[in-house]
C-alpha cells in the first residue's frame, strides 16, 4: 500500500529540519504513540496505539533511519508486530522539506506492507485509516513547530 501526503508548516526549514528529524518531539505527535526510546544514533522504538474497525490494539514498532541529507531529505524503515504477531507491518519511508512561500513543505511517502489480522481489512480501509493518522500527526505537529516558533 502507497501512502503520500503532504503539509505546510509556517516555521523555517532548519528549524522544521531539526524537530521532524527528532524522535523525542515527532512520538508525540502521532496519534496513539504511547511512548518513544531512543535506541541509538539512527534508531527508535515506539508503542503504538491503534483502532481499525472492531479491533483495537498496540504495535510495538522499531524505526531506524537509512539515509539522511539535512535539512531537506530522509529515509528510513519501520518494522513492527502487534502482541503476539497477530500483525506484522514493514515500511519504508521518505521525507522530503522544501522552502515554500509560507514557510517549509514536509512531503511524505510510504510503502507499507501489513499482514495479519489487520492486513486482512481491504485496502480503502486502510488507506484511509493511514490518511486520518497522516492528517493527525501534521496537525499535532504544525501546532507544535509553530507554537514553538512563536
Amino acid at each position: 500500500m502507497q501512502v503520500a501526503d503532504s503539509f505546510i508548516v509556517d516555521a523555517p526549514l532548519d528549524r522544521v529540519w531539526s524537530m521532524i528529524t527528532d524522535p523525542e518531539v515527532v512520538g508525540p505527535c502521532i496519534p496513539g504513540c504511547q511512548g518513544i526510546e531512543v535506541t541509538g544514533p539512527t534508531s527508535y522504538k515506539a508503542d503504538i496505539r491503534v483502532a481499525v474497525g472492531p479491533i483495537k490494539t498496540i504495535f510495538s514498532v522499531t524505526v531506524e533511519k537509512t539515509e539522511e541529507r539535512p535539512p531537506r531529505f530522509a529515509a528510513s524503515t519501520t518494522k513492527g508486530e502487534e502482541g503476539g504477531r497477530a500483525s506484522t507491518l514493514n515500511a519504508t519511508s521518505t521525507l522530503t522539506l522544501s522552502e515554500v512561500e509560507d514557510g517549509t513543505e514536509i512531503a511524505y511517502a510510504s510503502d507499507v506492507s501489513l499482514f495479519g489480522r489487520l492486513g486482512k481489512f481491504g485496502l480503502g480501509v486502510m488507506k484511509k485509516k493511514a490518511r486520518d493518522i497522516g492528517r493527525t500527526f501534521a496537525e499535532n505537529f504544525r501546532e507544535r513547530a509553530e507554537g514553538n516558533a512563536a
